[in-house]
Order: structure tokens, then sequence, then C-alpha cells
């Protein structure tokens, strides 16, 4: 039986491109769904074997509400994680001929990928209403349907694949550096291609009475010459000024230095949680 992958619908969004790339080679069936939550739920509750999800996008930052359900509300290991670049496109419904730029007098998206190409529109489509939708794929297939329109939808290439549509312009980005890092969360494992970058995320609760803790867990991996790509709090949601860390390491776990880390840490009085350890891929297009 075909196991499911379910993730951040619906179709044509840029998670289901990142779904697509991280499951490659393996059968699986895709399910989309409404929300982050949604898709993490099903997956906690063996709807579906697996999910993708948004966790950070290196212009707006962290998805809370992934990182939140990861700490809270499920548990479910990261199974690997893949930077994607984003890349924001004009598309518009097909027709015998190109609607020029200057005909368009609407353009939907969602709020983040208009801002992504405010530049671009601001000085190509000054006279075009803006209008958020809840997802650049809502907007494409809103386009779509209305052909006779003209308007315009800021969205992955995905869609032209998905739907009627066709480029006005492509990479309308402001930012050719936007990447959104992925994750892959799932109850069992997948047979993943080999990555040359590996990587452990934990979760650390530091002790109420021990001042300085936070420099003894960071110092547990400083002169074991860890590296560490990314330390950031959550509250943990029990009192005001109290806070998980949320650490990325960059090596998968092994059998001598991240558990004597561990150990170390959890000495003070920390608690120590495994979010997961995994393959970490980075998607090069040609585009």
């Amino acid at each position: 039986m075909e196991k499911k992958l379910a993730f951040l619908g619906p179709r044509g969004t840029f998670t289901e491109e990142a779904a697509r790339i991280l499951s490659l080679g393996q059968k699986l069936s895709f399910v989309p769904y409404p929300s982050i939550i949604e898709v993490l739920n099903a997956v906690s509750k063996k709807e579906v074997a697996y999910g993708v999800v948004p966790m950070e996008n290196s212009i707006e930052g962290t998805v809370n509400s992934t990182l939140d359900w990861l700490i809270h509300e499920v548990d479910l290991p990261i199974l690997a994680e893949l930077a994607l670049p984003i890349t924001q496109n004009l598309l518009v419904a097909k027709r015998e001929h190109p609607l020029p730029l200057s005909a368009i007098t609407r353009v939907l998206s969602h709020p983040q990928a208009i801002a992504q190409s405010h530049n671009f529109l601001r000085e190509n489509v000054p006279e075009a209403a803006i209008e958020t939708v809840n997802s650049t794929a809502l907007a494409a297939k809103m386009v779509s349907e209305h052909p006779e329109e003209p308007w315009a939808a800021v969205g992955t290439r995905l869609n032209v694949e998905i739907y009627p549509l066709e480029f006005a312009r492509e990479q309308i980005q402001d930012y050719s550096n936007n990447y959104t890092r992925f994750v892959l969360v799932g109850q069992e494992s997948l047979d993943l291609p080999v990555s040359r970058k590996e990587k452990t995320t934990i979760l650390v609760t530091l002790p109420e009475d021990f001042p300085g803790a936070l420099y003894q867990v960071l110092a547990a991996f400083a002169w074991r010459k860890v590296n560490l790509s990314r330390i950031e709090s959550r509250p943990t949601k029990k009192a005001l000024g109290s806070y998980y860390f949320v650490i990325d390491i960059e090596q998968k776990m092994d059998d001598v230095l991240l558990p004597g880390a561990f150990a170390e840490i959890e000495a003070i009085g920390c608690q120590v949680r495994q979010l997961g350890t995994y393959p970490f891929y980075i998607h090069q297009t040609n585009s």
C-alpha cells in the first residue's frame, strides 16, 4: 500500500515543491492540508506516514506555528531538512495574445509573496490593485479560473504545471538570497539520499535556580569544538520570562561528543530533548 505524505496546501505551494524534492524516488501519495497544524496532527495521528512543513525563511524568520507545535503538541522526529530557494513569478492565464504588464488590473497572492515582490510590483504594475489571499496556490487557481480578466498571481513555478497559466515575468522577488527551510517529519524512517551535511536539533530547558546556565550549555559544546548553527528561545507557556532554547548542532548524533555534551548539560539541572538527527539538503535551481 502506498504511503501518504501530507504537505501545507493547497496544490501548487512551495511546501509541495519541497515535499516532492525531499521524497524523490519514494513511492508516496501527496495529500494537501490547509494548515501547518493539520499537517502535523495528521502525522501524529498516523493518518499519513510523513509531513512536510516550513520551518524558517531567510527574510521573514522562524515559522512559529511549526516550531511551537513540534515542541508543545506532538512528538514527531525531524527526518530531513531542505533549504529551498524561493523564486516568485508573475503568472497570468494562458491566452491567444500575451497580456502586457500595463494591462494587469489586479494582482493576487499570499501576503509574504506580495512583500517579497514589493519593489517589482511597485515599479511594473503600479496601477494594479493588490489583493492578499491564503496562499500563492489559491491565487494561481483564482487567476486560472478567470481567464477573461486581466489578473495576475504571484507564486511558484509549480503552478504553471498545475493550472492553465503562463509566465508574465519570472523571478520577480526582491532578494536573490531568499530561502525557506522545510522539514520532513514522521514516525518511521525513510530511505533518503546521502547528504554532505548532517544536523541534530535539541530542545533545552534551563533550571530556574542556576544563574549562568545558558552560558554553561554553550560552553559544553564550545570546548568540544562542536559548531552550533542556530540557537533560538521559545516561551515555555508556563510563566512570563520562562523559555525553551532550540539549538541546531551541525553534526549527526554520535557515540561520544554529543552524548558527553548532553550529560554535562543535564548535570547542571537542564532538560535535553532531541527533536531529530537528520540529513540537511540545499536545493540548487538552474532558473
